[in-house]
């Protein structure tokens, strides 16, 4: 059966989406709508006219599993395999990361040498807390906390340092509240699967999707890359993706249409934009929870409910440039305990993973520091009312005392990225598990993807994307 569809959200789950659904002969038109006046959502990258290049949302993609190897497939069907940047795991933006403890930062222990003896900020050897893990008992929980899961495993310095770091690395959140089953699946199922982390990752915890590797994918796998960026920034896999849907000639993208309501009427559904209706049998909705919430009819009520539990957090980036080389460590960048600055997520030295964004002619150093996520409030008070000066002040302060970078940036770009990691707090398998089962049980032609549900990495939502498509036109 020929179909319509309408892809609500242009952010890289939505276009994820309609790049899969031009490959079925089963959709005869495909329709973007978009809010906003440019695709690729947090894919946001500035370029100066000297080469330099600032990233306001991620800024490395990791190539390993299933979903690596999708998006570098991806790449390749695109043709940009010649403007990857990789970034090998013998680098040293690859083998130095930092926490900054205690006033001081502390090269994270990395090789065997690392985890055999006692590495500042940990007060013994991490061996000893992962010869332990193997001999905890499993846990009767359906879920549990990040923190408490790590602390139960393999210890609470462990979890109240690194585990509390990465999670505000990764989610911008507070290891205590987020929920290890949905944010780190692959330690769920490994204890779930074999009682251990440890023996889960020795051997195996059951079965990926199954992604066959293109070229690319395999020459990632065979130089051992550990991540990548494209030359000019990652906005140019959006960008991609906007000039091959639009050439095709099936997809109408509509740029500037924020949704304003969705009704249901005989065939499918009429979605309602601020200069007319669109007409659709099935919608994939790749925008955030709250957003689709607020345009669902309302007989759908119940699943607008269960959308508006789903909450994410601000995260203020702060791009900054300084004149020469002027790093005290090499590294990809430091991140920072809650325990130690609530306000202060990290800082990356992007000059160091991707020397090729740097400016043309002159040496120079780029770093970005965030701020906020799930202690913005605490912290800085509502989003409306705080200046870019204010977040640019805190983030050079930060770099001086961190860092010991006295000079003043030649350079900053402050973005506030309002709502843009979602927030996958205890018991979040089961409401996706709910909804999903509301949409079938009510035979509503409605799919849900992006980050909101299934995964933050743009990996994650770029395979979301991609499942939304199959599971309308089967295999594509």
């Amino acid at each position: 059966m020929q179909k319509t569809v309408a892809v609500l959200g242009g952010g890289i789950g939505g276009l994820s989406a309609c790049y899969s659904l031009c490959k079925s002969p089963l959709v005869s038109k495909i329709v973007l709508v978009e809010g906003d006046g440019r695709v690729g959502g947090w894919l946001n990258s500035t370029r100066r006219e000297d080469g330099a290049v600032f990233e306001h949302g991620p800024r490395g993609i990791r190539p390993a599993g299933a979903v690596g190897r999708n998006t570098l497939n991806m790449v390749e069907e695109l043709g940009l395999e010649n403007e990857v940047l990789p970034i090998t795991y013998d680098h040293i933006a690859s083998k130095n990361r930092y926490l900054y403890v205690r006033g001081r930062l502390h090269k994270m222990p990395s090789g065997l040498g690392g985890v055999m003896r006692t590495v500042p900020p940990f007060s013994r050897p991490l061996v000893q807390s992962v010869l332990k893990e193997i001999f905890v008992s499993r846990g009767q929980e359906d879920d549990e906390s990040v923190h408490s899961f790590v602390s139960r495993r393999l210890g609470s310095e462990l979890a109240d340092i690194a585990i509390d770091s990465l999670c505000r690395g990764v989610f911008a959140g507070d290891c205590r509240k987020l929920s290890v089953r949905s944010c780190f699946p692959a330690l769920y199922n490994a204890e779930k699967a074999r009682g251990s982390i440890v023996l889960g990752m020795m051997l195996g915890s059951g079965v990926g999707p199954e992604v066959l590797p293109s070229a690319l994918a395999q020459r990632a796998s065979k130089e051992n890359w550990a991540q990548w960026s494209l030359r000019t920034g990652l906005q140019m896999l959006p960008e991609a993706l906007q000039d091959r849907l639009t050439q095709g000639g099936r997809v109408t993208l509509h740029r500037h249409s924020p949704v304003k309501g969705l009704q249901r009427d005989a065939t499918g559904w009429e979605i309602e934009l601020e200069d007319g209706t669109i007409k659709a049998d099935h919608i994939i909705a790749a925008l955030p929870a709250k957003a689709l919430a607020s345009v669902l009819p309302p007989a759908a009520h119940t699943l607008a409910g269960q959308l508006r539990e789903i909450t994410s957090v601000t995260v203020a980036v702060v791009n900054l440039e300084y004149e020469g080389c002027i790093l005290p460590v090499m590294g990809f960048g430091h991140l920072v305990p809650s325990s130690e600055d609530r306000g202060l997520l990290g800082v990356v030295y992007d000059s160091v993973p991707f020397p090729q964004h740097n400016r043309s002619g002159g040496e120079s150093t780029r770093l970005t520091v965030m701020m906020g996520g799930a202690w913005f409030q605490e912290v800085f008070g509502s989003p409306e009312d705080v200046t870019e000066h204010h977040f640019l002040d805190t983030a050079t302060q930060a770099v001086r005392s961190h860092l010991g970078i006295t000079a003043a940036p030649i350079y900053s770009k402050v973005a506030l990225q309002k709502d843009c990691i979602t927030q996958y707090h205890l018991g979040h398998w089961k409401r996706i598990e709910n909804m999903r089962r509301y949409l079938k049980e009510h035979n509503l032609p409605l799919t849900l993807t992006g980050s909101s549900y299934d995964g933050v990495s743009v990996n994650d939502v770029i395979f979301s994307g991609r499942t939304a498509a199959q599971g309308l036109v089967g295999k594509v």
